[in-house]
C-alpha cells in the first residue's frame, strides 16, 4: 500500500522552522522536529529527505516571509528615509516582543556557518547581500530628493546600516535592554542626514 501524507506540508514546516530558529542547525535533533512538527520520523524523511534538507527549506521560507516581504514592503514607501527608520523600529520593536529571544533565524544561522555545507553558507550570503542593496538603493533615492545627506558614500553606508542591523538582532538575544536597542536605532538613523531631526 502506498504511502499516504496525513498532515499539511507548509503547516509542518512552518514548525520545523519555529524549532531551529529557537535551537540551531547543529543542537536541533530529529526528535526536537518530529515533537515540533507532530510527525513521525518516517513522515518527515518521506516528505523531506533529511535533516539538512528540511532545515534549508525551513531557512527559505523564513526569509520569504520575513525579510524579502518586509524589504518589499518597505522599498514601497516613498520616503526613502522613513523607510530605514520604520525598518529599525520594527526590528526594536520586534526584539522586545520576543520573549523566547529566539533573535532572527537568518542572522543565527549566519553564525553557525562555520557548521553549515557551502550551499546554506551561499542562502545566507545572497539574502545579506539583497538587504544591503536594498539600503543602497534607498539611500541614493534618498541623496536624489534630499532627504539623505549627499556626503554619504551609498555602498559603505550600507554595509553599516546592515551591520548595526547584524549587531542589533544579535544584542537582543542578550543582556541589551529597550534603551540600549533604541540607542542603536537612534544611531542608525541620524548617520543619515545632518539634521538632528532624524533621530
Amino acid at each position: 500500500m502506498p504511502w499516504e501524507k496525513g498532515f499539511d506540508t507548509e503547516t509542518a514546516l512552518g514548525d520545523a522552522m519555529r524549532v531551529f530558529w529557537a535551537k540551531g542547525y547543529e543542537a536541533t535533533s530529529i526528535n526536537d522536529l518530529t515533537k515540533g512538527m507532530k510527525i513521525n520520523k518516517g513522515s518527515l524523511y518521506n516528505t523531506f529527505g533529511s535533516k539538512k534538507a528540511l532545515f534549508t527549506r525551513a531557512l527559505l521560507k523564513y526569509d520569504r516571509e520575513n525579510r524579502q516581504n518586509a524589504l518589499s514592503q518597505l522599498e514601497a514607501m516613498d520616503d526613502p528615509l522613513e523607510s530605514i527608520r520604520v525598518l529599525f523600529e520594527a526590528l526594536v520593536a520586534e526584539s522586545l516582543a520576543d520573549e523566547e529571544k529566539r533573535g532572527c533565524f537568518l542572522v543565527n544561522t549566519a553564525l553557525e556557518l562555520p557548521h553549515h555545507s557551502d550551499d546554506i553558507a551561499e542562502m545566507v550570503t545572497s539574502a545579506l547581500s539583497d538587504f544591503e542593496e536594498f539600503f543602497v538603493r534607498r539611500i541614493k533615492t534618498g541623496q536624489e530628493n534630499g532627504s539623505i545627506t549627499n556626503a554619504l558614500e551609498p555602498g559603505k553606508t550600507a554595509k553599516s546600516l546592515l551591520s548595526q542591523v547584524v549587531g542589533l538582532r544579535v544584542l537582543a538575544r542578550g543582556v541589551f535592554n529597550e534603551a540600549s536597542l533604541n540607542a542603536i536605532k537612534i544611531q542608525a538613523v541620524a548617520s543619515l542626514t545632518a539634521s538632528s531631526k532624524a533621530a
